[in-house]
């Protein structure tokens, strides 16, 4: 199947998605292209999930050209660096961040705005050794190099993990890498394990022999959020209507249409369809509103940063801005 026919298909599911919904909440006010053009500069990373499939069909560029608004597209290595660049400006929106950026960000005093968030997905990540290795137990992992990325949600899975297992986060040598530089220093022998999530850990499970130490499951959400500067969510809360409106409908496809959405990605993301299968099954792609009352895994993530010293200053995680959806 070509990638022109995969759009086509995606584009078609959409759009009979849209029709479904057209008498309901899902449907579209029509815009008159009015006023100064605005530019919104996109964050995203290679997990971001339903973003690439709306960028690499130009959903958004459609839908938002009768506001007089154009996207520029910025690709990150992990999440901490998008916030940055949301933070001073580099930026105007970000694509699904782990649930542990947003507690840095804070902390850094950025000033963010919670636009939607994704289901929980506690098996999408998780602490992989290679298949030989004598490590049986999270136990074992005492006084052992591990490659984490720092701020990313795996950096608090190891955290609670080791916890759970009478362990400190002291107790172990972490080595902070980025997810390419983690495998390979994983795959060279370099660290004794490797915490990383998908698509990243289906990739290192179809291509090399490891086995999954540990997962999120009963130990870590693992909740995506999508956020904006707050100085242009209050500009433009039209935009982040239709974006919004976007990654539910989009987030429904993927769930409904899993190997063809694999099928699509595939190219995108330069992985084989199967793996993009196995890391997508993982993933909730529940996009929904954000609640400040559902922010409690956001408070024990700030509390369990504090306490390893990892932040500078406690955090209260419902101090923050949050988008809601008309």
């Amino acid at each position: 199947m070509t990638t022109q026919l995969q759009r086509r298909r995606l584009l078609h599911a959409i759009a009979t998605l849209t029709s479904a919904a057209a008498a309901g909440s899902f449907a579209l006010p029509a815009f008159a292209q009015t006023g100064k053009p605005v530019l919104a500069r996109i964050g995203y990373q290679k997990s971001s999930t339903l973003l690439t499939v709306l960028k690499a069909n130009g959903t958004l560029e459609k839908l938002l050209a009768p506001l007089n608004v154009k996207i520029s597209w910025h690709e990150f290595s992990s999440g901490l660096p998008l916030l940055e660049a949301l933070n001073v400006g580099g930026v105007d929106l970000s694509a699904d961040v782990a649930d542990t950026v947003p507690v840095f960000a804070q902390a850094a005093g950025a000033k963010l705005t919670y636009v939607a968030q994704e289901a929980p997905s506690p098996s999408a990540q998780a602490i992989v050794v290679r298949a030989d290795s004598p490590i049986k137990t999270v136990a074992d992992l005492k006084r052992k190099k591990i490659a984490v990325t720092k701020a990313a949600g795996v950096h608090y899975l190891l955290i609670a993990t080791l916890e759970k297992a009478g362990l400190k986060f002291s107790d172990i040598d972490a080595a902070y890498l980025t997810p390419a530089d983690g495998r390979a220093a994983f795959e060279r022998g370099s660290v004794d394990a490797w915490v990383t999530w998908d698509p990243f850990l289906a990739g290192v499970q179809k291509q090399t022999q490891v086995r999954i130490l540990s997962d999120g499951r009963n130990v870590a959400d693992y909740q995506r959020y999508y956020l904006a500067s707050t100085p242009f969510a209050e500009a433009h809360p039209d935009v982040l209507a239709i974006v919004f409106d976007e990654l539910k409908r989009t987030g429904l496809w993927v769930r409904q249409n899993p190997k063809e959405a694999a099928a699509f990605l595939a190219p995108i993301w330069g992985l084989d369809a199967p793996t993009i299968e196995l890391a997508n099954s993982r993933r909730s792609y529940d996009v929904r509103a954000v609640v400040v009352n559902a922010l409690g895994e956001q408070q024990r993530i700030a509390d369990a940063f504090f306490a390893a010293g990892l932040l500078p200053k406690k955090v209260n995680a419902t101090d923050v801005s949050i988008w809601k959806p008309a």
